[in-house]
C-alpha cells in the first residue's frame, strides 16, 4: 500500500528500454538506497518508514522495484540475482551522485553486498535487515534442486503473498554462480547486519558467518532475540533508523 507522503514513482529506462520503477526522495547525502527482498517491492512497511525519516530529516533516500516486481516492467519468472544485482547497479550508476548507503532486506541483503563490491568507491556503508547471502545453496533441499532440474521451476505456498512463491532454475542458477559465504568477503566499509533469532527463513547463523566473511574491520551483528524474519514490529523499524542514522551520521 502506497503511503500518502510518498515521492510519485518515476520509470527509468534501463539500456534494454525496459523501465524500472523508483521513488526517489531528494535531499543531503549520503543517498540511502533501499533493496527489497525476494518477491517484495519497495511499498514494505521497513523501505516507506525508512523513506519518511529521511523526509523528515532531510536525507536523500532512493526506493525501486527490480525488474518484474512491483510497479517495475518486466516479467517475475525472467528475473535472476546477476539481472536484479546489474538493475541495482543501473539505477545507482544513472539515478544517484555522489555516496551510496544501501540498506537490503533478505535477498537484498545479498544484492547489497553484491552492489558494494561492484561498486567499492560508491558504497559507504550497508545495513542488511535478515541478509540471506548464499539462499539458493542453504535454502534449497537435493529434493528441491533436483525438481529445478527437471521442471525448470518451483512453485510453494508464501506466508507474505496470495501469489506462490516461485523459484527458476535459472535464478537458482544466478544465485549459486554468485555465492559469497565460501571465502573472503572483499568488502570494506561499515556493514551492519540485523537479524532476528526467531527467523524461520534465513537462519540467524547466516548473519554470524557473513559477519566473519567480511574483510572489513567495521562490522556488527546485531542479534533481535524474539524477531521474526520480516522485522517489521515498532521496535525493529527504530532498530533499522537507528542504525542508519549511526552510519550516515559518521559521513
Amino acid at each position: 500500500m502506497t503511503h500518502p507522503d510518498s515521492t510519485p514513482i518515476t520509470l527509468f529506462a534501463r539500456p534494454d528500454g525496459l523501465r524500472l520503477a523508483c521513488r526517489p526522495r531528494a535531499g543531503a547525502g549520503p543517498t540511502i538506497l533501499f533493496l527489497p527482498g525476494y518477491m517484495s517491492d519497495m511499498e514494505g512497511s521497513k523501505a516507506v518508514a525508512l523513506d519518511q525519516w529521511a523526509a523528515r530529516q532531510g536525507r536523500a533516500i532512493v526506493r525501486m522495484d527490480y525488474a518484474g516486481n512491483g510497479s517495475s516492467e518486466g516479467r517475475f519468472a525472467d528475473g535472476t540475482l546477476a539481472s536484479w544485482r546489474d538493475d541495482v547497479l543501473w539505477v545507482m550508476d544513472s539515478l544517484i551522485e555522489g555516496p551510496v548507503l544501501l540498506v537490503g532486506s533478505s535477498m537484498g541483503g545479498w544484492l547489497a553486498l553484491l552492489v558494494a563490491l561492484a561498486r567499492p568507491g560508491r558504497v559507504v556503508g550497508i545495513v542488511g535487515i535478515a541478509a540471506a547471502p548464499d539462499f539458493t545453496e542453504w535454502g534449497f533441499t537435493d529434493a528441491d534442486k533436483a525438481l529445478l532440474a527437471t521442471e525448470g521451476r518451483i512453485e510453494e505456498p508464501s506466508a507474505y503473498s496470495d501469489d506462490p512463491y516461485v523459484t527458476t532454475l535459472a535464478f537458482w542458477q544466478s544465485g549459486q554462480a554468485l555465492r559469497l559465504l565460501e571465502g573472503e568477503i572483499g568488502i570494506d566499509c561499515p556493514v551492519r547486519l540485523l537479524h532476528g533469532q526467531q527467523d524461520k527463513d534465513v537462519p540467524w547463523y547466516v548473519a554470524v558467518k557473513a559477519a566473519a566473511r567480511l574483510r572489513s574491520s567495521d562490522v556488527q551483528t546485531l542479534l533481535i532475540k524474539d524477531g521474526d524474519h520480516r522485522l517489521s514490529r515498532d521496535g525493529d523499524i527504530a532498530l533499522l533508523i537507528r542504525t542508519v542514522a549511526s552510519l550516515l551520521d559518521s559521513h
